[in-house]
């Protein structure tokens, strides 16, 4: 049975999942703001902890599965996506870019991951306008809650059906999951506010914002740490503090709301699961529970010490590899993705966007 690796590139950490015939044998969590000076500690422990079937790597805006070995600059910049005068910038998350190089040119069988904008299984006319539908490790985090409520339902792959909420320290994100496929989403930078991060735009907002609107700012005006300056390792304080109460009412009502609307995809969902950094938190999820007792139950997957995108990456580098999880990639249609991350783009400009 295969060994295989999976890396989510957070905005707070990249974490690190090993697993050994489909059980996970090293979890290791990595600061990105460390990461991002030297990229060094991330590839050591992979290269020690191999060798590997797959290495299903971090992705970023995703690709339709490339090998390592296929990546060159064209596909650097689309899992990254940003402006040419940008392009030397760490912009986004610190370090990525570099770190992503370096994988390709390990010499580790790394693959990278689509994005939910390139799955089959997300109707056309989801896709209109829109880049951010989920980016590759929310196809990871996907894949860890599909294994996770077939697990405990002695069910299939293919029979799950959920909406997933991906509470991060700075987006949050939302999946709608029917048998064991992502029909729709509503990625970190086009969907509800997060911690950190201020979710979708407002038009006029991002107009007059003009060239003032950089990648970094999408990574600002969150809910609660709107210019990343917080130090979060205390959750239950933070969630006590009555000087964050709004900022938290803000957030939780954001959830909802895209919780509610993606309903409309998954009609009939066994359950409302919530994942990420702030699924650690217990008073958080019965207060979503209470909230969502009409929708479906409300389930909080904290898989390890490494987060669940983490996980879902080796889970799927283990099913590419022929391993027990074979079905989990056959259910998501993993192998079927394919296009660009810009693909569904109408607005008119959309021909004068240029990557760096």
């Amino acid at each position: 049975m295969p060994r295989v690796a999976g890396v989510d590139p957070g905005t707070v950490s990249f974490d690190l999942c090993v697993l050994q015939d489909g059980e996970p044998v090293v979890e290791q969590v990595f600061e990105t703001s460390s990461l991002s000076r030297d990229s060094g500690p991330l590839l050591d422990a992979l290269v020690r902890h191999g060798p590997y079937a797959l290495v299903y790597g971090p992705s970023g805006y995703g690709l339709p599965l490339v090998a390592a070995a296929e990546v060159g600059e064209r596909e650097l910049a689309e899992m990254v996506l940003v402006r040419p005068d940008e392009a030397r910038a760490e912009a986004g998350i610190g370090g990525l870019r570099s770190l992503l190089r370096a994988l390709a040119r390990s010499g580790l069988p790394v693959v990278f991951g689509p994005g939910v904008i390139h799955l089959p299984t997300v109707p056309r006319h989801r896709k209109y306008n829109r880049i951010d539908l989920g980016t590759a490790d929310k196809v990871c985090a996907a894949a860890c809650a599909i294994v996770d409520q077939a697990t405990r339902h002695a069910i299939e792959p293919h029979q799950t059906a959920m909406v997933l909420l991906e509470l991060g320290g700075a987006f949050t994100a939302a999946l709608a999951i029917d048998q064991g496929q992502i029909v729709d989403g509503m990625g970190g930078s086009s969907g509800p506010i997060g911690m950190r991060a201020a979710g979708a735009l407002d038009g006029e907002l991002a107009y007059l914002l003009g060239p003032a609107l950089r990648k970094q700012t999408l990574y600002t005006g969150g809910a609660l740490d709107p210019a990343g300056a917080l130090k979060i390792a205390d959750l239950e304080a933070l969630w006590s503090s009555a000087e964050h109460a709004e900022g938290w009412a803000a957030l939780l009502e954001a959830a909802l709301k895209a919780v509610h609307a993606l309903v409309v995809s998954v009609p009939g969902p066994r359950e409302i699961v919530i994942s990420g950094r702030l699924a650690r938190l217990p008073a958080l999820i019965a207060t979503l529970a209470a909230s969502l007792e009409s929708v479906a139950p409300v389930v909080a997957l904290v898989p390890g010490r490494a987060s669940t995108a983490a996980r879902g990456g080796a889970l799927l580098a283990d099913g590419l590899s022929g391993g027990r999880n074979a079905p989990l990639v056959d259910a998501l249609r993993l192998r079927e993705a394919s296009g660009r991350a810009l693909d569904h783009v109408r607005v008119d400009g959309a021909h004068t966007i240029t990557l760096g």
